[in-house]
């Protein structure tokens, strides 16, 4: 244990990457999360759960399957159709009436979704019985989900910053307490969007990735950074080098700099 523990400290190094960014609270030993691959492969059909944090921008989704257009021409017109989102603004997922958007037909996809992404409220690991409500929502909803032929994925959201009242107090520990926690227990894929979002940070402090006014909300880099980190989760592909920019209104520079976190990210939290 202790051979692969250093192993990967090193190769996070080579990248760039700090180790404590995986570990999450009060661990002593290596995580490692549970799924190293999405349970479907190179989904087609997507059910984004989640509040104003996936909705900003355009929505997350829609990021994501125009990303995969870019990847793939040929699958533009499917997952244009099957990558689908709701959201509720402020909300957390005990929410979400989810069991009536899983049924084929509600959203205009006629076969099950593939693959269902649970993304939270910001607030979630924050205490422990938000904490509790979490994890008995996701369990829930992971039975409905397997129920509907379908699986269930994690969004670990970024955590605030300031002027957010969370910023600071150690929200990035107890997101990936709760995230691996959580996604283990149920055998979940966790989308490691909040490190991806602290290694930005730590490569670029001046990088603006959340709001300014409230340190929470994504900016549109963050939206297409988030974006990538989905798109290399789900798909096992690298984001760099791809062509889509949000009709230029993301530089070229920018692009290629979040692309590479995106994908330094995903390759050392899962080991690929």
């Amino acid at each position: 244990m202790q051979c692969a523990f250093a192993r990967l400290s090193l190769r996070l190094a080579a990248l760039g990457l700090s180790l404590a960014l995986f570990l999450p609270l009060g661990a002593g030993a290596q995580p490692s999360p549970a799924l190293k691959h999405a349970p479907a492969e190179a989904p087609t059909r997507v059910l984004f759960v989640g509040n104003s944090l996936v909705y900003y921008n355009n929505g997350l989704s829609t990021h994501v399957h125009r990303m995969i257009s870019a990847a793939n021409p040929a699958l533009e017109s499917t997952v244009k159709s099957s990558y689908k989102s709701v959201h509720i603004t402020g909300a957390t997922l005990d929410q979400y009436p989810l069991e009536h958007f899983l049924k084929p037909g509600i959203l205009n996809v006629k076969e099950p979704f593939q693959l269902v992404v649970l993304a939270g409220n910001s607030t979630d690991a924050s205490g422990e019985a938000q904490r509790d409500r979490y994890r008995k929502k996701v369990l829930e909803f992971d039975a409905l989900i397997k129920r509907a032929g379908s699986h269930t994925a994690l969004y670990w959201l970024p955590a605030p910053v300031k002027p957010h009242p969370l910023a600071e107090t150690g929200m990035t520990q107890k997101n990936a307490d709760m995230l691996l926690s959580v996604g283990n227990e149920i055998g979940a894929l966790v989308i490691p969007v909040g490190p991806a979002f602290d290694e930005a940070y730590r490569r670029r402090p001046g990088i603006k990735l959340q709001t300014e006014y409230d340190g929470n909300h994504p900016t549109l880099a963050g939206t297409y950074l988030s974006a990538a980190v989905v798109y290399g989760s789900l798909y096992g592909k690298p984001s760099k080098g791809n062509t889509y920019d949000y009709f230029g209104r993301v530089d070229k520079e920018t692009a290629a700099f979040l692309q590479q976190v995106a994908d330094d990210t995903v390759n050392a939290f899962y080991g690929r």
